[in-house]
C-alpha cells in the first residue's frame, strides 16, 4: 500500500512549478535539503523516479509528469476541504467554486459575479478555467460546486441545471475591410486567414462543416485552446475569428468588432452539478445570474429543456431539437 504525506505532494508539485529544489524550498520556506528529503521520500512510496537528475539539475520524468496532474488534483481537493472547515467554524457563507471553460471564465461568469448581491458573496470565489472535459471532472470530482461547459457532456452522475445554445459570430479587427459589413457570410471567408477552436470533437467540427458545405476554402486555418487567443490574434489584423458567443458578446479586446454570420454554426453549453449534492445559496443564485446574463447578451440564445438531453444530443453532433423555449 502506497504511504504518501500531504507535504511530500506539496513539495512534489513546488518543484514542478519552480522547476528547481532551489526555487520549490523558496515558495514553501524549507531548506533544499528538506524539500530533497520529501521528493525522495515520495518517489520511494510511489515505487518510480518523479525526476531525472543530471548534477545538480533536474527534470520531470514520464511518470512524474503523468503523475503531476493527479497530485495537482488531490491537493486541490485538501484545500478545498480546509476552506470548506473554516468557513464552517467561522459560520462565514460558504465559498464557492466554479469551474468554467476559459470562454465562460473569462466573459459571462465575471459578469454574473459582478451582479450577485452582497448579501450572497461569500469571503472566497473559487473561478478555475479549464478544457470542457476537466470542467465536467472537477465537478464529478467534488473539486467544483458546478460548471459550465459546451457539449457534449454525457457523464453519469451530472445533474443539469440547463442546456443552452447560440450562434457563433465573427470576431475581427476594426481595421480589417469586412468590418464594414453589418453581416459576415461564409462566402466572405474564402481565401482568407481564418481563426478558430481546435478540438475536433466541439466547435471546431462544426466550423469546418459550415466551410464545407459552402465550399469555401479559407487561406489558412489557426487553431487556439482558446476562444479569446482567438480574438487576440484577430485583434491584430492577421484573420477573422469565428468563435461561440459567450466569447464573442462577452468583455472583448480592444481593436476588434463583432459581426453575426449569414449561416447558424450552433454553440451548445450547459451548466451542471454533481446529482444529488445539495447547491449553496449562492451556487444557486449564480447559476440563474449566468443564464440571465447569457440570455441578455447572446443573440438567438435559445435555452433547452433540461429534461431534453437526448435532443440536445442530436443538436450537439448535427440534427435539430423542437419545442424548446426561446
Amino acid at each position: 500500500m502506497i504511504a504518501m504525506e500531504i507535504r511530500e505532494l506539496e513539495a512534489f508539485l513546488a518543484v514542478m512549478s519552480a522547476g528547481s529544489i532551489t526555487g520549490a524550498a523558496r515558495l514553501l520556506d524549507r531548506s533544499q535539503s528538506q524539500v530533497t528529503r520529501l521528493i525522495q521520500d515520495l518517489e520511494t512510496s510511489l515505487g518510480f523516479p518523479l525526476f531525472d537528475r543530471n548534477g545538480p539539475r533536474i527534470t520531470p520524468s514520464d511518470k512524474g509528469i503523468a503523475f503531476h496532474s493527479e497530485a495537482e488534483r488531490f491537493i486541490s481537493g485538501i484545500e478545498h476541504l480546509r476552506n470548506r472547515a473554516q468557513r464552517i467554524s467561522l459560520k462565514e457563507p460558504e465559498p464557492v467554486e466554479i469551474a468554467a471553460t476559459p470562454a465562460f471564465a473569462t466573459g459571462m461568469v465575471p459578469l454574473a459575479l459582478a451582479e450577485l448581491p452582497e448579501a450572497l458573496l461569500p469571503h472566497t470565489v473559487f473561478l478555475r478555467s479549464m478544457p470542457a472535459e476537466a470542467a465536467v471532472q472537477a465537478v464529478l470530482g467534488r473539486t467544483a460546486d458546478f460548471c459550465v461547459t459546451s457539449l457534449p457532456a454525457e457523464q453519469p452522475g451530472l445533474e443539469a441545471h440547463g442546456y443552452f445554445q447560440g450562434r457563433c459570430a465573427a470576431v475581427l479587427s476594426v481595421h480589417d475591410p469586412l468590418a464594414a459589413k453589418d453581416v459576415i457570410s461564409v462566402a466572405d471567408l474564402a481565401g482568407q486567414t481564418v481563426i478558430t477552436l481546435a478540438n475536433p470533437f466541439r466547435l471546431r467540427r462544426r466550423v469546418d462543416k459550415a466551410l464545407q458545405e459552402a465550399d469555401v476554402r479559407a487561406r489558412r486555418i489557426i487553431a487556439t485552446s482558446a476562444a479569446m487567443s482567438a480574438v487576440q490574434i484577430a485583434s491584430t489584423g492577421m484573420g477573422i475569428a469565428i468563435v461561440e458567443p459567450a466569447t464573442a458578446y462577452g468583455p472583448l479586446t480592444a481593436g476588434v468588432t463583432v459581426r453575426p454570420l449569414d449561416v447558424d454554426i450552433p454553440f451548445l453549453w450547459g451548466i451542471f452539478s454533481a446529482t444529488a449534492r445539495p447547491l449553496s445559496a449562492t451556487a444557486q443564485e449564480l447559476i440563474q445570474l449566468i443564464i440571465r446574463v447569457a440570455s441578455a447578451r447572446m443573440p438567438d440564445f435559445t435555452a433547452h429543456d433540461p429534461g431534453a438531453s437526448g435532443r440536445v444530443a442530436d443538436v450537439t453532433y448535427g440534427g435539430t431539437v423542437e419545442g424548446d423555449v426561446p
